[in-house]
């Protein structure tokens, strides 16, 4: 418990140092883009054959679970479209980016700290929390939101491949379920969780990443400890942010 202490402690003192007003805005910007192609494009892959898939497989499993006349095939759509907005997309595409991108980020600034690189900034007079953790908040809390509706998109596309080349749902019925009692709010409420989960997963990489003391083997710790917490933080704050927003 007084470990846990300690840690919040330490996160919120770096993050008091991490977003303070940069030393040199131009190159602030030129790393915010550069980070873009680090943490989001190099992700998209991954999303888009996830996404694809899941899609698919909520699909085909809510056909298949419909049972009775009485329900409308069109419910394979609406309840496709309402798992992925809601829920598959910003919070499990979320997880998977935890652990992709924030190792990444841990081991990135880890090395950095092991091999006397942020020691080496400091003694320059620069801010090394602000100028190697801030881009990376910055860029992920862009770059995620669009991963998400990347793959909200794809996700839906999955679901109808699946149903069309099955026969279990036609075309129109699937379409058509999508487009029933559609609100634009869902929409808002997963970007919301995206961006905050986004800040979770760039904050406490960079904070276990920034307080790695030792090694190798201390960096692949920290890695370890980053994914770990992103992944339980995101979980705790998933259900928070569902209980205000919804």
């Amino acid at each position: 418990m007084m470990n846990l202490v300690r840690d919040l402690g330490k996160y919120v003192l770096l993050m008091r140092r991490v977003f303070t007003k940069p030393d040199r805005v131009n190159f602030f910007i030129r790393q915010v883009f550069t980070e873009f192609q680090r943490l989001g494009l190099d992700s998209l892959g991954i999303v888009m054959i996830i996404s694809v898939f899941v899609g698919a497989v909520v699909a085909l499993q809510t056909a298949y679970n419909i049972d009775s006349p009485l329900i409308p095939l069109s419910m394979v759509g609406f309840t496709t479209r309402q798992s992925i907005i809601l829920e598959f997309s910003p919070t499990m595409i979320s997880l998977v980016l935890a652990g992709k991108v924030g190792s990444r980020i841990a081991s990135e600034i880890g090395t950095m700290r092991v091999t006397e690189q942020i020691d080496a900034l400091e003694m320059m007079g620069i801010n090394s929390a602000n100028y190697l953790i801030q881009p990376k908040v910055f860029a992920g809390v862009i770059i995620n939101p669009i991963l998400i509706i990347f793959s909200i998109c794809l996700g839906l596309l999955g679901g109808w491949l699946a149903c069309i080349s099955t026969g279990e749902v036609t075309s129109n019925d699937y379409i058509v379920g999508i487009q029933s009692y559609f609100e634009a709010y869902t929409i808002t409420y997963a970007l919301i969780k995206t961006a905050v989960f986004a800040f979770i997963i760039t904050t406490v990489s960079g904070f276990h990443g920034y307080e790695t003391r030792g090694g190798a083997l201390e960096v692949g710790t920290a890695s370890t400890k980053a994914v770990v917490y992103s992944s339980i933080i995101i979980i705790i704050f998933n259900l928070i942010l569902t209980q205000l927003l919804l």
